[in-house]
């Protein structure tokens, strides 16, 4: 094995708690935005050492990768011992990049205080990573949930995304997704230069990761192994199955171009640079709704739980990705640094929906023949018709055309200001930063259906009826009656279009300072750290609506409906499906715009109090203060012949929340207020309730170091997360009911934070030179409470919590107490398993050197369970995020010319609420294993060709209702080629 030789050094104190050993490095580049482009802001590992070959688009080698921001979660370890044995261990260099990243991700690993697994940038940037979320599947228990096609929300150690913290440079990320857990393809990859998963837990860390805690870092350009460095990549994309979805593209691209430079003797460093993803969206999916959980009895004298109806729809539009990141480092002497950067990402998802639901099965409004009953009672096919038992105007039986838009614009900004002080013993490390996310999503629901009577003051719906039958985890069949009908603009007509959109703001404002004391020639400790940590977090979500008719041309529960808009050739266009899904029926493709300006309608969603007062009453505020402290202390003994390293200290969070909302009342008993419309409610009161809590969390992390190789860790702490945003809204409606007051929300500002001690014991091997790794560990984790919403509780005291119970008119006294409907925290469960990791560089011969792999497997079990009745039958479901298996495989070839690598995921079923449907639902997620290839080729040392293909068998996401045949979503996405160029200077 070739290595470079030991390389000039420094030490660099970071907080909260610990130093980083900063080398003279090659760092993945991070940034540029030159003259032939606008200028962009960005940054990613950079560097071309000379004695280092690299292979592929972006994959430099890394010695060591520091953020710009450093401490709080983002330090790999906080012993000084340690640092100076990873430095010494990252001195050592192979010579081909892939090798070299897995190697440094490895010692990372050995000499950290707490259990970790790490990526560094080239497993990032030479990985066909989309964002940092493909990248972080490959650490032993990690896994994640494909949205549209895409790594997203990160599940941890079978626990959800609500369960981890994530940081950017230390300073906690705000969430697009309108909940706690982070969309992860909201980073793009090329704008990281590491990433950190904290299995376990340490007093200095950002409280919020009962999962885990993932630590996301930028590069510092000072770090650069050069003066300057200007990295351009480009590639561009193709999926096929774009040609198979009405008005969908085929064709993408990525581009990222990173400068870094360091200027006056190397004291100023400048670090700019921008990633663009442009891509189509692309899916078709096959759904089985949900029941409603009633038994029916059928035309023939069965029984069975009936599904909602099902749907048949081609989604497609564009997906534009924007990062940048801007870096400045000031560092005039040994003692100072000062550091200001900023990073942005917009992602712009134009996301439309075509196709036929056939809804309604259930609730008397169809007809059920030839029923095909599984097990349990569930219907999995056959024949649903009107009901033509039901008056005209209450028929609301139909196979719909829909037209939906789910388009979403999301925007992350991310900056602060960080000071570093060293000077002897004493460092000292300060950040003031500000956060904040928006997500706009437009939500439009449009429904046509076949009439009679259109041009006539009463149209009708047409009888109707569809054949349908699920294939459990594959397509199934439908089919329907006079299939012309709905090919003919001349029978259809627009029924309902309604906008409901979904705004979500999320800022955090903080600042953190800790100070770290170096302590001489004691036998057990080599350090001592205190700091604070002070977060204002603020939440709102803002709710409106605006809708034209009535779904079905109901006559109920509006007397006078607007009427249905017929449709014409001008505005519709027949479209037919192809590959999997052909056989399926046509459809019309509605031009929802222009039918609405035909008829002078303008949509203008608002606040809507008067006829849709939920807008109200699900818009509101939540409000979190975070004051923390700790104290940690840095072990550095010898017991019985082994040196022992470590951490032990407390944590002590003190948070106060509280939602602002409004509550309905009585009409004439609340306060004026004027919604979007100009109506004037009467019957709503504002209310803001909430409570505060402090927790000690206290923390010891053990290494017993057996050899210079082998090392047993220990662990055991109490960590904390808090209960998702969106379920602590104080907002509430309510109900007179045989004079009792009735409230319904689901929401609940009075949750408490779920909090659990966790244990965790591992083993691991290192082998010679960092080549390579063997870990064993099993962790155990007991989870006080899990957050419960939509739980209903009868006479329930509402003074308790805080809830004004209206004066009844006729008596003069407030109502009596009735239903609750809210949110609470449940009993709650135990977590354990098994994580496995086996690694291995150059471990063949002559031109096979170059050869590696990398395999995880994780075993997760919990008691957990909760009962569903969304497939019919009730059936238990586990605990959501959890897969009782995840393991992924790697192999790679890197010989300094050409370079190839093939990845591969896998996790068993898992539960999950990312089912979408008027409202998500929770469902089970079927196994998936998805594979990626890529392979590059070195034309020159500046110039890399690069071919890759994202999911190489077109594996679908695929959801159940309990049991496999009560099919949710059979969902397909394509697979993606990429094609491109790297160009380093």
């Amino acid at each position: 094995m070739t290595v470079v030789g030991d390389q000039e050094r420094r030490n660099d104190k970071n907080f909260g708690g610990g130093e980083h050993v900063i080398l003279k490095r090659n760092l993945l580049v991070v940034a540029l935005a030159s003259a032939g482009l606008c200028m962009a802001f960005g940054a990613q590992a950079a560097g071309d050492s000379p004695q280092t070959t690299t292979s592929g688009t972006s994959q430099q080698t890394t010695t060591a990768s520091t953020g710009t921001g450093n401490g709080g979660t983002d330090q790999s370890t906080s012993n000084p011992k340690s640092q100076q044995a990873l430095a010494k261990s990252l001195s050592t260099v192979t010579v081909t990049g892939f090798s070299s990243s897995v190697e440094k991700s490895i010692d990372y690993q050995r000499y950290a205080d707490t259990i970790q697994n790490v990526v560094t940038a080239a497993d990032i940037g030479g990985l066909p990573d989309q964002s940092i979320a493909d990248a972080l599947t490959r650490l032993p228990g990690v896994a994640a949930e494909r949205i549209a096609g895409q790594d997203s929300q990160i599940n941890c150690r079978g626990l959800s995304g609500n369960f981890i913290e994530t940081t950017l440079d230390g300073r906690e990320q705000p969430s697009t997704s309108g909940s706690n857990y982070i969309q992860f393809d909201q980073y793009p990859s090329e704008l990281i230069s590491m990433a950190t998963v904290y299995k376990s837990s340490q007093s200095s860390l950002i409280e919020g990761g009962v999962g885990c805690s993932i630590a996301l870092q930028t590069a510092n350009p000072l770090d650069n192994k050069k003066d300057e460095t200007l990295n351009v990549d480009a590639r561009g994309s193709y999926n096929g199955q774009g040609h198979d979805i009405v008005g969908d593209g085929t064709n993408g691209y990525r581009i990222s171009v990173a400068y870094q430079g360091k200027f006056l003797d190397n004291t100023l460093g400048v670090g700019l640079g921008f990633a663009q993803l442009y891509q189509p969206h692309i899916a078709e999916q096959f759904v089985g709704e949900a029941s409603d959980g009633n038994l029916y009895t059928l035309a023939d004298g069965q029984k069975a739980y009936l599904p909602e109806g099902i749907q048949l729809q081609q989604d497609g539009g564009s997906e534009r990705r924007t990062g940048y990141l801007s870096t400045i480092v000031w560092k005039p002497t040994d003692h100072l640094q000062v550091t200001g950067d900023m990073y942005y990402s917009k992602f712009d998802n134009n996301y439309y929906g075509y196709g036929l639901r056939s809804q309604n099965f259930y609730g008397n409004n169809a007809i059920i023949t030839n029923p095909v009953i599984g097990a349990g009672g569930a219907l999995l096919g056959g024949t649903a018709s009107t009901n033509t038992a039901l008056p005209a105007g209450q028929v609301q039986f139909s196979n719909e055309t829909t037209a939906d838009n789910y388009s979403t614009d999301t925007g992350i900004f991310s900056g602060g200001l960080n000071l570093k002080w060293n000077s002897g013993p004493w460092h000292v490390e300060s950040d003031l930063s500000l956060s904040h996310a928006e997500s706009d999503e437009i939500n439009v629901d449009t429904t046509a259906d076949a009439y009679t009577g259109l041009g006539t003051s009463n149209p009708q719906l047409m009888n109707q009826s569809t054949t349908f039958a699920f294939n459990g985890l594959n397509i199934g069949s439908a089919s329907v009656s006079n299939p012309g009908v709905y090919t003919n603009p001349a029978d259809m007509a627009l029924s309902r279009y309604g906008v409901y959109p979904y705004i979500y703001h999320d800022r955090y404002k903080a600042f953190r300072t800790a100070v770290q004391y170096d302590l001489e020639d004691n036998p057990i400790f080599s350090d001592i750290q205190a700091g604070i940590y002070i977060n204002n977090h603020t939440f709102e979500a803002n709710r409106t609506v605006w809708v034209y008719g009535s779904e079905w041309n109901s006559y109920t529960p509006n007397p006078n409906p607007e009427p249905p808009l017929p449709l014409n050739s001008s505005d519709t266009k027949v479209v037919c499906w192809k590959g999997k899904f052909s056989g399926m029926p046509c459809f019309l493709q509605l031009n929802t715009a222009a039918i609405l300006a035909q008829y002078g309608i303008h949509p203008n969603p608002q606040l809507d109090l008067d006829n849709n007062s939920w807008s109200g009453i699900q818009s509101g505020a939540v409000n979190e203060k975070v004051r923390d402290a700790f104290v940690m202390a840095d072990i550095d003994t010898t017991w019985f012949g082994h040196e022992v390293t470590g951490n032990i200290g407390v944590r002590g969070t003190h948070t106060s929340q509280y939602s602002s909302g409004i509550q309905e009342v009585e009409p004439g008993q609340g306060v004026p207020m004027t919604d979007g419309f100009g109506y004037v409610a009467n019957d709503f009161i504002p209310i803001n309730v909430g409570m505060t809590y402090t927790k000690w969390l206290p923390s010891l992390n053990l290494i017993y170091h057996w050899t210079d190789s082998d090392q047993t860790r220990f662990s055991v702490s109490k960590v904390l997360s808090r209960p998702p945003i969106d379920s602590m809204l104080a907002g509430a409606g309510s109900y007179i009911t045989n004079g009792q007051y009735n409230v319904w929300g689901g929401t609940s500002p009075l949750l408490r934070p779920l909090t659990a001690m966790q244990y965790d014991l591992d083993y691991e091997h290192y082998f010679d030179d960092s080549t390579g790794l063997f870990t064993a560990g099993v962790f155990v984790k007991h989870i006080d409470t899990f957050v419960q919403t939509n739980v209903t509780y009868n006479n329930f005291n509402f003074a308790s919590v805080g809830i004004q119970v209206p004066i009844n008119p006729a008596t003069g006294v407030p109502y009596l107490n009735g239903s609750y409907t809210t949110a609470y925290n449940a009993p709650g469960s135990m977590v354990r398993g098994l994580e496995l990791s086996l690694q291995k560089t150059h471990f063949l011969p002559g031109i096979w050197s170059g050869l590696g792999f990398g395999a995880n497997y994780a075993l997760t079990q919990s008691p957990f369970g909760q009962t569903s009745t969304l497939g019919g039958p009730p059936q238990a479901q586990g605990l959501p995020g959890l897969s009782r298996n995840v393991a992924s495989a790697q192999i790679f070839y890197d010989n300094g010319t050409f370079s190839a690598n093939i990845t591969g995921n896998y996790r068993s079923k898992f539960v999950s609420d990312s089912q979408i449907a008027v409202t998500n639902q929770i469902v089970y997620f079927a196994p998936e294993t998805v594979w990626d290839m890529q392979s590059a080729y070195n034309l020159t040392k500046n110039v890399s060709l690069l071919f890759q293909v994202l999911n190489i068998t077109n594996q679908p996401t695929r959801t159940y209702f309990g049991n496999p045949s009560e099919t949710g979503t059979i969902q397909y996405f394509g697979r993606t080629f990429y094609a491109g160029f790297n160009l380093k200077i």
